[in-house]
């Protein structure tokens, strides 16, 4: 399943430091804006403590979490809709990605260059977005011209259509976000045609220094946008996650420790982005190894076995399902077939996140 989160900002704010952390990639971290231009791409295991538990009743060869892929946008700024900076090329990468991680500079540095000179989070979300809504209302301002024509000849569809370009047209006019619409799925559908910047759902994440870590008059501001967004986020030192990323992991837990983190805070962003995307996770056992897929929720028991291969969705006869309270509560997929508690589900099951399965097919 390929879905990609993309990690935008002003230049110099930490995204690049938090990408090369995150992904162990190779995208250059420098002092100066434009330091990354084209998109870097990494591939993130999601942490998830119930393969773990898993793990501890059926034992595999190897563990397999779920991933997701991660885009290190390079630094937009002001005037980026009319092609300022590297803009066009820029936004043209945000279009490609299914959700946004804004990465907000909330720590003070005199060593590390601002483009804007001085430290407001506010105004470095507001600069985002408004770039982010210009180059929407353009598109917008396209649609409904194009769509009109098919209206006015009372095509049923165009028109419903037509409302809901125009409903986004009237809020970018205001500066208001599409995602801040609370928009029906129907309209939502009537737009994803266009790839709309601001209709896709943001994560923020407060980049701070060590003290930060509790939280600043910064994170704060950001906190208060986010509430007002419905929107997540994420506190976390990227120049410490970069540390963390270095360490051999037989030594990480006693410098987490020595933090005062229970983990890092690239681990917490992981799985707030895999929600952001709104996934789910199955998984799979065997001797060979223990496996987390990622599906969306809503999908029946084909569609979570074609996952895997699309012989299993186009062959699929049966799924046995059980949980991992199951689990716990049994100790071994013997027992609890033993314990009447293994269910045989057909085409309809719709999966919940966290079944533990295993498909019977033929083709």
């Amino acid at each position: 399943m390929s879905l990609a989160a993309g990690i935008v900002g002003l230049p110099n704010v930490g995204k690049s430091t938090i990408f090369n952390a995150l992904t162990s990639g190779k995208a250059q971290a420098a002092n100066y804006p434009f330091c990354t231009i084209d998109p870097n791409t990494g591939i993130v295991a999601v942490p998830d403590k119930r393969l773990e538990v898993i793990a501890s009743h059926v034992t595999a060869q190897k563990l397999v979490p779920a991933y997701i892929e991660i885009v290190d946008i390079a630094g937009l700024v002001k005037g980026a809709s009319k092609g300022e900076g590297l803009g066009n090329q820029f936004l043209g990468h945000i279009k490609d990605v299914d959700a946004i991680i804004h990465v907000v500079r909330c720590f003070e540095d005199a060593d590390v260059i601002h483009v804007e000179s001085t430290l407001d989070p506010i105004r470095d979300i507001d600069i985002i977005d408004t770039e982010l809504m210009l180059a929407d209302l353009d598109s917008a301002e396209r649609g409904v011209q194009r769509i009109a024509k098919n209206a006015r000849s009372g095509d049923k569809d165009a028109k419903a259509a037509l409302a809901s370009f125009e409903k986004a047209l009237e809020a970018l006019k205001q500066g208001i976000p599409i995602r801040r619409l609370g928009l029906t799925s129907e309209e939502k559908n009537h737009l994803r045609e266009m790839h709309f910047l601001t209709q896709k759902p943001v994560l923020y994440v407060a980049n701070v220094d060590e003290n930060g870590l509790g939280g600043n008059k910064y994170v704060d501001t950001v906190k208060k946008r986010a509430a007002e967004e419905k929107a997540s986020i994420v506190i976390l030192c990227g120049k410490l996650e970069a540390e963390i990323a270095e360490i051999p992991l037989a030594e990480r837990a006693e410098f987490l420790e020595s933090a005062g983190l229970s983990e890092p805070g690239l681990a917490t962003l992981a799985r707030a982005t895999y929600e952001l995307l709104g996934l789910w996770t199955y998984f799979t056992v065997g001797d060979i190894e223990n496996r987390a897929w990622t599906i969306h929720e809503g999908f029946t028991a084909p569609q979570a076995a074609g996952v895997i291969h699309s012989d299993f969705e186009r062959g699929f006869i049966k799924a046995d399902v059980y949980t991992l309270d199951d689990l716990i509560t049994h100790k071994s997929e013997a027992a609890i077939r033993s314990a009447g508690k293994m269910r045989s589900e057909g085409k309809e099951y719709l999966v919940k996140d966290g079944d533990i399965m295993f498909f019977k097919f033929n083709v």
